[in-house]
């Protein structure tokens, strides 16, 4: 094994860098970290039909953080749709605080599993397993959540849980999560590809292994559709960033809001009852009025109003344009937006729309859809629909220019947008791409009209499961390794350009140097050694860079020459309901 880091001692490293680092994030935590509320159990009964247990984060007082008290809320609005009784527990255990300079040394390098924080979490561990595996109460499911520290609780206990009780298990920067779709030069997930089951939301494409390590493997297949994570789009703990401000949002940034959708669902169809939930709805009406929709435009306005009614109804909010031909000079027309829409409006100028003109047979909807997604404040958080009205196709390019995968890009890149087309049999063709790129449908104007209300109502948001790469220029690397050998060390040279360097052996956090020569003593060349070493910027986490010490490399060097290309994609359709 490692002992120490020579030109810095890497116990001095972690005592010195590591702890003041940590500890003046840390005290950032605990400073943001609001308190307030009151222990009730609403809908509880002897033994209730769920029992939702939430472990909160590292020294937050139990029954009163807001991370427990904004999950129960949100959660318990969707339960007064059903009669399931139901109980909130917030799991007595001792979530010990790692404000203490010993107790952060401690847990860094035991990767929280070991000393205080390891203890703690056994702890929770033992009460998760009596009050699910221990209770009386047979016929009671139980949804399990954890935040912070509270989410490696859950994420660790589901193995030692009978997974026939558990009807989700959600956490929320977890730092101890593990996405192996993360992993490498050009993550699977900076392609969209290969993503976990259990990512929800998961903004980073370079998320791989929480800041404690990763539980390999994360899911058991005894939890599949069982289990799912948040991890906020910066999270010092579980993303490849360093953002305390996103560890500590996951109350306003809505994540316990998305979450409480997913879960209710969850439930729903755990109970085989139906799902009453109908999220807020953000649905844009775009209609094709060239003089050949004559025939069809009044029979698409009559489904349109019901939706426009049902969407405002709930909560939502609608928008109206409309459209027509390349030689028309007749640009995308606002009727009115997501702010000045009422149902009277809406319907007084949905039906003042007259089909006229056009030239030849595809039409301007490309750049009308486009310009429209601009044009609209979409809110966030909101289930996002384009409602297209037309019988025939569309030009591409289109006017300026504008590409079938521009109009894609913007859809993804707003959350995504979900286009919807209502168009007759014979043109259905042209928008099966346009549908499936977006997570919408295309719907037979003559014979499945009337279904389209229905499925756009029933969709809920929830949000993307990865996001556009952040900007590589920013992120640190490490390039240029140079790996001498001698007959127990091992030393490494490298080019950081980063503040730091995290240095990790076999999955042991050693600490961190600002030097770019390392010396690492009494290697055990018997067995193969893994040696990780992860940049760190002011603000971000970089790429970490593998190197296998291989047994019996003996004398000599190798040189690792590492190549880290830019990757960008734009954000994936939202999982809706799954």
């Amino acid at each position: 094994m490692l002992k120490k880091l020579r030109q810095k001692m890497w116990v001095k490293n972690i005592k010195i860098t590591l702890s003041l680092w940590f500890l003046a994030i840390l005290f950032m935590v605990n400073s943001l970290m609001p308190v307030t509320g009151f222990h009730q159990n609403v809908g509880a009964a002897s033994c209730p039909d769920v029992k939702i247990i939430f472990a909160r984060g590292s020294g937050e007082e139990r029954w009163m953080s807001q991370n427990y008290l904004t999950f129960k809320n949100e959660l318990t609005e969707k339960f007064k749709l059903i009669s399931l009784t139901y109980e909130f527990e917030d799991l007595d255990y001792p979530a010990i605080s790692v404000a203490n300079p010993l107790t952060l040394l401690t847990t860094f390098v035991s990767g929280g599993e070991a000393y205080e924080f390891g203890e703690s979490i056994l702890k929770g561990l033992a009460e998760l397993k009596k009050e699910v595996g221990g209770s009386a109460c047979h016929k009671t499911r139980y949804v399990l959540a954890g935040y912070s520290q509270g989410a490696m609780l859950v994420s660790k206990a589901l193995g030692f849980l009978n997974p026939e009780r558990i009807i989700y298990a959600a956490t929320f920067g977890d730092p101890k999560l593990y996405l192996p779709e993360g992993e490498g030069l050009i993550p699977p997930a900076c392609r969209g590809v290969n993503l976990s089951n259990y990512r929800i939301y998961v903004p980073d494409c370079r998320a791989y292994s929480g800041m404690l390590g990763g539980y390999n493997p994360y899911q058991s297949p005894d939890y599949i559709n069982k289990l799912g994570t948040w991890c906020n789009k910066a999270d010092f703990f579980c993303s490849s960033h360093l953002s305390m401000k996103d560890h500590t949002s996951y109350v306003s940034d809505g994540l316990y809001a998305d979450a409480s959708k997913v879960i209710f669902d969850k439930i729903t169809k755990a109970f085989k009852i139906s799902n009453n939930y109908v999220s807020l709805h953000d649905t844009a009406i775009l209609i094709d009025s060239t003089g050949s929709m004559s025939g069809l435009i009044d029979d698409y306005k009559a489904e349109v109003l019901s939706l426009a009614k049902k969407t405002l109804e709930a909560g939502g909010r609608v928008a109206l344009y409309d459209y027509r031909d390349l030689d028309d000079p007749y640009e995308v027309y606002e009727h009115c937006n997501f702010e000045t829409c009422t149902l009277d409006s809406f319907e007084k100028r949905l039906f003042e729309i007259e089909a006229d003109g056009g030239g030849d047979t595809p039409e301007s909807l490309l750049s009308a859809s486009f310009k429209m997604m601009k044009k609209l404040n979409w809110k966030y958080g909101s289930t996002k629909s384009v409602v297209v009205l037309t019988d025939a196709d569309y030009h591409e390019p289109d006017l300026d220019g504008v590409s079938f995968a521009d109009v894609v890009n913007l859809s993804k890149s707003i959350d995504p947008v979900n286009f919807y087309i209502i168009t007759p049999e014979e043109t259905m063709v042209y928008y099966s791409d346009l549908a499936d790129a977006t997570g919408g449908k295309v719907v037979n104007s003559a014979s499945d009209l009337g279904i389209l209300t229905g499925e756009i109502m029933a969709r809920y948001d929830s949000l993307p499961r990865v996001e556009e790469d952040f900007d590589d220029a920013v992120l640190p690397k490490i390039s240029d390794l140079l790996v001498e050998y001698d007959s127990d060390s091992v030393k490494v040279n490298f080019k950081n350009t980063g503040t730091f360097a995290l240095v990790i052996l076999n999955d042991v956090i050693l600490g961190m140097t600002e030097e770019q020569e390392i010396t690492i003593t009494d290697v055990n060349f018997s067995s193969e050694n893994s040696l990780r070493l992860v940049p760190l910027g002011e603000n971000v986490r970089g790429n970490g860079v593998d190197v296998k010490l291989t047994a019996g490399a003996g004398m000599g060097s190798l040189n690792l020459d590492i190549e880290l290309p830019t990757s960008a994609i734009p954000k994936a359709p939202n999982a809706g309901r799954r």
